[in-house]
């Protein structure tokens, strides 16, 4: 049966938060899952710079470059026909000049076939997301704990727990919605500024780690189905742990051609 559900695009999400619809993301960086996300009817799809960590083991996210990005997020797009899918801009391929930032930008769109990217930091990213967004690239704001900034922080550590810090939170969603973000994700924030940001919005918020009062809720699709490792954060619900899974069919392979009892006749080409 063809597939009767209209394409998701970067204007959707603000109709989704006006009819209080809750927003789906999670995060894909190759063809077979991305496909599997799109058929189970996410609304987002992320091709996150966290594939540093959870794809290719590394400590942070750091060491993610564009040409790391743009193969995944051209797999994951070719993938999808319904989800809108968003390129994540590693560090620094954004954070040295307006050139710069855009002309990386431009890249996900046109070698990576992403309909927009995401890009970190609060008030002080604002001028440069106007930027990109005139041009005509749709762009996704990212405040709270921002990974690509996890040695100013000194860890990952939840942030906004002080007056202080709630300010700079709410000024900062403010000054990048009036920069042309389509939305914002709001990451390891205390859930009452979350709350508030996300109502002082026009367009929606997508917690990861920010309580149930945002309009959609983006994860980690590795951390929900067993795939990255043995620390869980406090915020993910694991649904399936795949690593176990991926170890017991491993182990009864093994165990199956050592026994000689894989390949059997019915598996073999006479």
């Amino acid at each position: 049966m063809a597939d009767t559900r209209d394409k998701i695009t970067t204007l959707s999400f603000t109709h989704m938060k006006k009819k209080g619809k809750k927003i789906v993301w999670l995060t894909a960086y190759d063809y077979y899952t991305a496909r599997a996300l799109d058929d189970a009817g996410v609304d987002g799809i992320l091709v996150g710079d966290s594939l540093g960590m959870v794809v290719y083991g590394k400590k942070d996210t750091l060491s993610v470059t564009m040409e790391v990005m743009l193969p995944h997020t051209e797999a994951v797009s070719r993938a999808v026909q319904n989800a809108c899918v968003i390129g994540d801009m590693p560090f620094m391929s954004y954070q040295t000049s307006d050139a710069e930032a855009i002309h990386n930008a431009g890249r996900f769109l046109s070698e990576g076939g992403a309909a927009g990217v995401k890009l970190e930091g609060g008030i002080e990213m604002a001028a440069r997301i106007r930027r990109i967004t005139e041009i005509g690239i749709p762009v996704m704001g990212h405040i709270g704990l921002t990974p690509q900034s996890i040695n100013k922080f000194g860890g990952y550590k939840v942030q906004g727990k002080t007056d202080q810090a709630k300010n700079y939170l709410l000024e900062s969603a403010l000054a990048l919605q009036e920069a042309g973000c389509f939305g914002m994700v709001l990451e390891a924030i205390k859930s009452d500024i979350a709350q508030k940001i996300s109502q002082s919005l026009e367009i929606p918020t997508f917690g990861i780690g920010a309580g149930s009062l945002t309009d959609g809720q983006i994860v980690v699709t590795n951390d929900i189905v067993g795939a990255s490792g043995d620390f869980v954060p406090k915020f993910v619900r694991r649904y399936f742990d795949l690593g176990a899974k991926l170890r017991e069919v491993a182990s009864q392979f093994a165990a199956d051609v050592r026994s000689g009892n894989y390949p059997s006749e019915s598996e073999s080409y006479g």
